[in-house]
């Protein structure tokens, strides 16, 4: 069996986003998959909803299912969770998998920063959850038609049904603040592979470029005709790639 690996799923999303990844890992890893604090069926409480913080929930589950050292794979905001682990335990962390990584200040949309300011972010929030999730969701794909299912839609409708979501996720964007955050990344020693859908709208394949070469051991790899979520969209492929990243010997 090889080391574990610990699944982290992105922003408005859950661990489902990992369904046709986990069978793979498992053949030989011990896997964990988690929604987090705000989303899926994880509780909505106040608080810090920061990379930090969700980075510190992440370690206390590891630690309380004995598990020391893990690969690290995460998605989309997922990734600046990863990150903040990889920065606050490093020896427990023993390489990074991320996939369309949200990890900069200039990622940001205005919105975002908008909603920073108390009562906007509110208005804001209850605008964007009243919309119809089937659009916001083909917004992340190269091939809406052929991945965005029904049952799909229900599923992410399910849990943005879920009391207290608003407010969760509103917290969690503004804890979105990575200025400080990204000048720490060249100081990352682990194995980092990057996956990336060449037409993702959400994280641009430029942000992909840059942590690159922001990260001092990161190997970037793009999937044509591919959006926000590899894992769904590229599935063989990037399942191969990061199935030989994990079973790689540390350097």
């Amino acid at each position: 069996e090889g080391p574990p690996v610990v699944l982290l799923h992105g922003f408005a999303s859950a661990l489902e986003t990992w369904r046709g990844v986990m069978g793979e890992l498992a053949k030989k890893h011990h896997v964990l998959a988690l929604d987090m604090k705000g989303f899926g069926w994880s509780s909505r409480p106040e608080g810090d909803y920061s990379p930090q913080a969700e980075a510190q929930l992440v370690l206390a589950l590891m630690e309380q299912r004995n598990i020391h050292g893990a690969a690290v794979v995460a998605h989309s905001w997922g990734s600046s969770v990863a990150l903040a682990m990889a920065l606050a335990a490093p020896e427990r962390v023993t390489r990074i998998a991320l996939y369309d990584a949200w990890v900069y200040e200039e990622q940001l949309p205005t919105t975002f920063l908008w909603a920073r300011a108390t009562g906007v972010g509110e208005v804001l929030f209850d605008l964007f959850y009243a919309e119809r999730a089937d659009e916001k969701i083909a917004r992340a794909f190269y091939d809406p038609k052929k991945y965005v299912s029904e049952r799909f839609v229900e599923e992410v409708e399910r849990a943005l049904d879920r009391p207290g979501t608003t407010a969760a996720a509103l917290a969690a964007v503004r804890a979105q603040r990575y200025a400080d955050m990204q000048k720490q990344y060249g100081t990352i020693k682990q194995p980092v592979l990057l996956l990336w859908g060449r037409e993702d709208e959400v994280t641009l394949l430029s942000y992909g470029e840059r942590l690159a070469r922001d990260l001092p051991h990161a190997h970037l790899v793009t999937y044509p005709h591919c959006g926000h979520f590899p894992m769904i969209e590229a599935a063989g492929p990037s399942n191969e790639e990061l199935v030989k990243f994990l079973d790689a010997e540390s350097p």
